[in-house]
């Protein structure tokens, strides 16, 4: 069995739109025994949206998205027919570890425009120290995800560029694997999750900067909610879709590797993987691709430079450890070259710190 290789396009039942969250009663009706996965943050910003009576009991996790702290919440709880999930990605994957301990179903309410953990059966784990342990793939779906447009109006700004960053990155890390196969050995599947990927990209590029002023305007507009759906849905869908070909490459390997330098921990995942898909392409020489983004990165306020991830200048020798990580086997920028190194990598974040100062 081979989880990574299986088509899992993500949800059970993806539900969303204006006012979908009143229904989470009816949803958990279907459960008997329900318990709560959450983060304090995450909990009052429901609460304060939901405004209704919730008597099930409460877990909130410890910032780690760790398994660790996934089994010692398993084992409080005890038993359980269905985790509700609320909260951004972190709570989000440690609740999957509990559903999988628990042996339970999975109910995900976002909080947060970020990422797609709240659709796919897939976790980014970290250690306790919030270094990058690994990508975790699980049997079991969320048996429903419900976003709830005008709840996440809630979003912070920064959470939403984040978001828009991380999901920028399912064309250009799977267009990185995919240029070196030939068309003829794609599978059907895996050309679906290619056209998905494409189609995210034309969306986030029409639809982002509208998106972003519905936010700071508060209100729920078309392209607030098909950014809010592309995010969440369309991205895992990719991988979903596609295997190994869809889900990462060069950029979310430099973001675990950066993951072991503690300044960059107050940096969203998402804006450290669009950050990562610049250097990917000064890895692999495109850097006119790099130019045609630098607007659009500019606009989103997504990071170009290594000072926008408190990295204050390239400095060779503390970045290689970052480089080591990210071209070592175990690591996704062997999808887009066979023979990366940590030298490549560490001259392709040079190039485009050069590049970056030349053109803006």
């Amino acid at each position: 069995m081979n989880l990574i290789e299986e088509v899992r396009p993500g949800a059970n039942r993806y539900v969303s739109g204006v006012g979908v969250l009143k229904d989470l009663p009816e949803y958990l009706g279907d459960f008997e025994k329900v318990a709560i996965v959450t983060g304090e943050q995450s909990y009052q910003v429901f609460l304060d949206f939901y405004q209704g009576e919730f008597t099930f009991p409460v877990f909130r996790y410890d910032g780690t998205a760790s398994t660790v702290n996934g089994s010692a919440l398993a084992d409080k709880i005890g038993k359980a027919d269905v985790i509700l999930a609320i909260g951004g990605g972190r709570v989000i994957d440690t609740a999957k570890v509990v559903a999988r301990e628990l042996g339970c179903d999975l109910v995900v309410v976002p909080t947060l425009i970020s990422n797609c953990a709240p659709y796919t059966p897939v976790a980014a784990l970290y250690h306790s120290n919030h270094t990058f342990d690994k990508v975790d793939y699980f049997a079991r779906g969320a048996y429903l995800t419900l976003v709830d447009w005008e709840f996440l109006l809630a979003t912070p700004r920064e959470y939403l560029v984040a978001g828009i960053g991380d999901t920028v990155a399912k064309w250009y890390e799977m267009e990185g694997i995919v240029r070196h196969v030939a068309p003829e050995d794609l599978t059907a599947s895996v050309r679906l999750g290619f056209a998905s990927a494409k189609t995210i990209f034309k969306i986030l590029f029409e639809d982002s900067a509208e998106a972003l002023q519905a936010l700071e305007n508060q209100e729920v507009t078309s392209a607030f909610g098909r950014i809010a759906d592309t995010i969440i849905e369309l991205s895992g869908t990719v991988g979903g879709f596609a295997g190994s070909y869809g889900r990462m490459s060069g950029a979310h390997a430099l973001h675990n590797g950066l993951s072991l330098l503690p300044e960059t921990h107050t940096i969203l995942h998402g804006s450290k993987v669009a950050y990562g898909v610049l250097v990917q392409l000064a890895y692999t020489g495109d850097l006119a691709e790099v130019e045609k983004l630098l607007p659009f990165y500019a606009a989103s306020d997504l990071p170009t430079r290594l000072a926008e991830l408190n990295i204050t200048d390239f400095d060779r020798q503390k970045l290689l450890s970052v480089a080591e990580f990210a071209a070592s086997s175990k690591e996704s920028y062997v999808l887009i070259d066979s023979e990366v190194t940590d030298e490549k990598v560490l001259d392709a974040i040079e190039k485009l710190e050069q590049f970056v100062a030349k053109v803006v």
